[in-house]
C-alpha cells in the first residue's frame, strides 16, 4: 500500500509539474505572440508623397487623456479611445503646410468631442486646412450634429446612401425622482445653496425649476446658434435650413436608411451627394490618380498613425519655459484617471512645475464641472504656492470650467475663456437621503449605545431639528467660502459675486461683462499671456502632465479599446434608478460638492 501511494504522489507531482511548464510555456507563446503583434502593427515608414491622408478619428477628443493609474488582473481599458486635441490639431496643421500631401480624406463619424469649445477649434483647423488649398474630401457613413460640423468644412460632403444627416439640435430631457422616493417613504433632505444649483433637482422635484430652466434656455440658445451658423458658413447656406432639418427631418432612432432625409440634405447643399464605398473608391482615384505601390486599385493615400508619426518633434533650444498643468474631469481627491480630475495628482503636477528651475510661468487648463471641495482645494493649494514664488499663474478655461473648475481657478493672475466656454455655478450641492421611514414601515428597529448625542449617526436615525440647522450652518459656510475666495481672486466685494452666484451657469460672453471671466483666447493664446507676464520672448511649452506606465502602454496597444454604444432613453432611466439606489445603499455620511451636472453639453 505504501508503495502504491507513493507511486501515486509521484505520478500526481509529475502532472503538476508538466502542467505548470505546460501552463509557462502557453503564457510566454502568447506573449511573444502578442509582441509579434504589435510590431506588425506599428506604423511603418510610408512616403507621404502624393498620397491622400485619411483623418478618420475613432474615439473621444479632449484635451488630456488620462488612464488608470494602476494595471490589475482582470485587465480592463477606457471605454473609447482618448484623442488629445492638440495631437489632432498638429496632424492637421502639418497636412496644410506639407506640399507632398495630395489631398485629405475626413470621416468624423466615430468621433466624439468634449464639449463646443474643442469641437469648434477642429471646425476651426480643418477649415484652415481647406483654405491652404488642399482639396478636401468628407465621406461618413452617417453624420451627426458635430460629425457634421466638421464634414462642412470640406470642399465635398458625401454620405452612405443608405445613411443620414441627423441634425438634431442640442438638449434633452432629465429625469425627476421626487415622487419615486416619496413612493419608496424614503426622505431627501436638500441644503444646496444658490437657486441655480440644480445639480440635485432630479431628486428634490417632480420638473425643471424655472431657475434651471433659465439658465438652460440661455446657454442651449446662443450654443445652437453658433453651430448653427459655422455649419451654413461653411456651405454657403442659410443657417435656418438646419432648424429646419432639426425640426422637419429628424433622425431620431438609428442613423440609417433616412432616404428622404438624404434627399433633402443634397436639394438644398447641405450635402454634395451620397456615395457607395465602391463609388467613393472610384471618385477617389479620379481625383488623385491610382495607387502604384499598393495591389489592390484604389487611390495613393497615408493612414493618419502613419502620417503622424513621422512628425519631428520640435526641440526648442531655450531653458525659459512656461508649465502647463490640465485639470480634465470630475474633481476628486486621490489619483488621476479617465474622467476624474485626481487632486492628489493634478497638486504633485503643479508642485513640479513651480519647482522646475526653468519654469517661468504656469498655465492651468480647466476643462472641468467641478466636483469634490477638499479636491478643488487641494489644488487650490498648490497653486497658490505657485503664486508666492512670484510664478505668473494664467487659467485657459475649455469647454466647461464650472463650480469647482472656478474654485481652483481662484489663484489665477489671469483667466482666459474660449468664446463658447460654460463657466459660473458658483454655488455648493447637498442633498441626501434618510431611510426612517422605509425602516419604520417594515419593522426594523435601532438601539444602541453612544456617548454623544451624533455619534453612529446615520440614515436610519432622519434629520431632527438640531440636526437641521447644524447641516444649514454648514452648507451655508461653504458656500460663503466659495464666495469669499472668488471676490479675492476677482478682486471683487463679496457682496458682488453673491449677485451673480446662486449657482447661475453663464457663457464666456457674459462671464466677461459680470467680472468671472478676463480675456476670450484659446490655450495657445493664454501660453503666450503667461510668458508674457513672465517676460520671456522666447520659452518652450512644458506640458507636465501624467505618466503612463510600460505596462498599460503595452496593453493598451495590444487589448484596443471597445467601442462605445449610444445610450438609450430607458438606459437611462435604469442608470438613474441604479444611482438612486447606490445612494441609498451607500451614503453613511451627507457631502458637499462643488459640482455642476447641468455644465455637460452633448453635442451628438
Amino acid at each position: 500500500m505504501k508503495t502504491f501511494l507513493k507511486k501515486i504522489g509521484a505520478f500526481l507531482t509529475g502532472v503538476r509539474v508538466w502542467s505548470i511548464n505546460l501552463l509557462t510555456l502557453l503564457i510566454l507563446v502568447y506573449v511573444i505572440g502578442a509582441i509579434a503583434i504589435l510590431i506588425r502593427q506599428l506604423p511603418g515608414t510610408v512616403d507621404p508623397q502624393g498620397k491622400v491622408l485619411i483623418v478618420s478619428p475613432d474615439g473621444h477628443v479632449l484635451d488630456q487623456e488620462a488612464f488608470p493609474a494602476e494595471v490589475s488582473f482582470p485587465f480592463s481599458m477606457p471605454d473609447t479611445k482618448q484623442i488629445q486635441s492638440r495631437d489632432l490639431i498638429k496632424l492637421i496643421r502639418s497636412a496644410a503646410a506639407d506640399d507632398r500631401i495630395a489631398g485629405v480624406l475626413l470621416d468624423f463619424g466615430k468621433t466624439t468631442f468634449a464639449g463646443m469649445s474643442t469641437a469648434l477649434n477642429i471646425a476651426d483647423e480643418l477649415a484652415a486646412l481647406r483654405e491652404s488649398g488642399k482639396q478636401v474630401i468628407a465621406y461618413s457613413e452617417a453624420l451627426s450634429n458635430s460629425s457634421y460640423l466638421m464634414a462642412a468644412q470640406a470642399n465635398e460632403v458625401y454620405v452612405h446612401p443608405s445613411g443620414a444627416v441627423a441634425i438634431s439640435g442640442l438638449g434633452g430631457y432629465r429625469n425627476y425622482t421626487r415622487e419615486l422616493t416619496e413612493k419608496l417613504q424614503i426622505t431627501i433632505h436638500n441644503y444646496s445653496q444658490g437657486d441655480f444649483k440644480s445639480a440635485v433637482e432630479g431628486l428634490t422635484r417632480n420638473d425643471m425649476s424655472e431657475s434651471d430652466r433659465l439658465q438652460q434656455i440661455a446657454l442651449l440658445g446662443p450654443l445652437w446658434n453658433t453651430m448653427k451658423q459655422r455649419m451654413a458658413q461653411a456651405r454657403n447656406i442659410d443657417a435656418s435650413l438646419f432648424q429646419s432639418m432639426a425640426d422637419n427631418q429628424p433622425v431620431v432612432l438609428a442613423r440609417e436608411a433616412a432616404y428622404d432625409n438624404l434627399a433633402f440634405a443634397r436639394e438644398h447643399g447641405v450635402i454634395d451627394g451620397t456615395m457607395t464605398f465602391p463609388e467613393l473608391r472610384a471618385h477617389m482615384i479620379e481625383k488623385f490618380g491610382k495607387s502604384e505601390e499598393d495591389a489592390r486599385e484604389t487611390y495613393p493615400h497615408i493612414s493618419s498613425d502613419a502620417y503622424f508619426a513621422q512628425l519631428e518633434l520640435v526641440e526648442e533650444p531655450v531653458d525659459d519655459a512656461v508649465a502647463v498643468v490640465f485639470v480634465e474631469g470630475v474633481i476628486q481627491p486621490g489619483r488621476i484617471g479617465p474622467g476624474i480630475a485626481g487632486a492628489d495628482d493634478i497638486s504633485a503636477l503643479i508642485r513640479r512645475a513651480h519647482e522646475d528651475e526653468n519654469t517661468r510661468a504656469i498655465v492651468l487648463r480647466v476643462n472641468s464641472p467641478g466636483g469634490s471641495i477638499i479636491g478643488s482645494d487641494i489644488i487650490r493649494d498648490e497653486l497658490e504656492a505657485a503664486t508666492r514664488k512670484a510664478i505668473p499663474v494664467v487659467v485657459s478655461m475649455g469647454d466647461v470650467a464650472a463650480s469647482g473648475g472656478v474654485w481652483v481657478s481662484t489663484p489665477a493672475d489671469s483667466i482666459f475663456a474660449e468664446p463658447n466656454t460654460i463657466t459660473g455655478s458658483i454655488g455648493v450641492a447637498i442633498a441626501f437621503p434618510t431611510l426612517e421611514n422605509v425602516f419604520d414601515y417594515a419593522g426594523v428597529n435601532f438601539d444602541g449605545v453612544t456617548t454623544s448625542e451624533f455619534a453612529g449617526w446615520g440614515l436610519h436615525r432622519g434629520v431632527d431639528a438640531r440636526l437641521d440647522a447644524i447641516f444649514a450652518r454648514w452648507a451655508s459656510s461653504a458656500y460663503l467660502r466659495f464666495v469669499d475666495l472668488v471676490a479675492a481672486g476677482r478682486d471683487r466685494e463679496p457682496d458682488y459675486i453673491r449677485s451673480i452666484a446662486g449657482g447661475r451657469v453663464w457663457l464666456a460672453d457674459k462671464a466677461k461683462e459680470v467680472g468671472l471671466v478676463d480675456e476670450f483666447g484659446t490655450l495657445e493664446d493664454a501660453i503666450s499671456a503667461a510668458a508674457q507676464r513672465a517676460g520671456v520672448p522666447e520659452y518652450r511649452v512644458n506640458y507636465v502632465v501624467q505618466e503612463m506606465s510600460p505596462t498599460f502602454a503595452f496593453l493598451r496597444r495590444f487589448l484596443g479599446t471597445a467601442s462605445l454604444e449610444a445610450a438609450s432613453p430607458y438606459g437611462e432611466f435604469a442608470q438613474r434608478v441604479s444611482r438612486l439606489l447606490s445612494i441609498v445603499q451607500g451614503i453613511s455620511q451627507p457631502r458637499a460638492t462643488v459640482m455642476c451636472t447641468r455644465c455637460m453639453v452633448e453635442l451628438h
